[in-house]
C-alpha cells in the first residue's frame, strides 16, 4: 500500500509512532552523552585525587585554564557526577514512558488495520455501503 492508498487515520498513527521513535534515538543519544561525561569526570577525580594538596591545579573555563585548589576542583566534579547520575535517571524513565508508548502505538494501528473481523469497528468505511456506522463510546481504537 503506497503512501497515497493509505488512509488518514494510518498515516496519523504512523507519523506518531515515527514521532516516538525520534524521541526515543535522541534519548539514547543523550544517555550516550551522559555515559561519556561519566567516565571523563571519574578519569578526572581519579587524577585529582593522586595530586597532593599544595599541587597547583587548574580548571578549563572556556578556552583557558584557571588556577584553583584541589578541594574546590574536586567538589566540582563530585557535583558534576551527581548531576549527570539524576539527569541519567530521568532520561531512563523517559525512555521506558517512549517504550510503552511505542508498544501501545505498535497495538493500536495493528488492532485498526484488522478491522470488524477483531470485533471492533473500522474506522474505514466498507467500499460497498455508505452507511455511516454509528460509534461506540468505548469501542473506538483512536482514543
Amino acid at each position: 500500500m503506497s503512501a497515497g492508498q493509505m488512509p488518514p487515520w494510518l498515516q496519523e498513527q504512523l507519523m506518531k509512532m515515527q514521532q516516538s521513535q525520534q524521541n526515543l534515538q535522541s534519548i539514547m543519544t543523550q544517555k550516550q552523552h551522559l555515559e561519556m561525561e561519566k567516565v571523563e569526570t571519574e578519569k578526572a577525580l581519579e587524577e585529582l585525587k593522586k595530586a597532593a594538596d599544595d599541587d597547583n591545579v587548574y580548571k578549563h573555563a572556556g578556552s583557558i585554564l584557571i588556577k584553583s585548589t584541589k578541594k574546590e576542583l574536586i567538589d566540582e566534579l563530585e557535583e558534576r557526577k551527581e548531576m549527570a547520575k539524576t539527569r541519567a535517571t530521568v532520561l531512563e524513565k523517559q525512555e521506558l514512558r517512549i517504550k510503552e508508548s511505542l508498544k501501545e502505538q505498535e497495538a493500536k494501528i495493528t488492532e485498526m488495520m484488522r478491522g470488524p473481523s477483531a470485533g471492533t469497528q473500522s474506522p474505514k468505511p466498507s467500499s460497498g455501503s455508505t452507511q455511516i456506522p454509528k460509534p461506540q463510546p468505548d469501542d473506538n481504537p483512536r482514543k
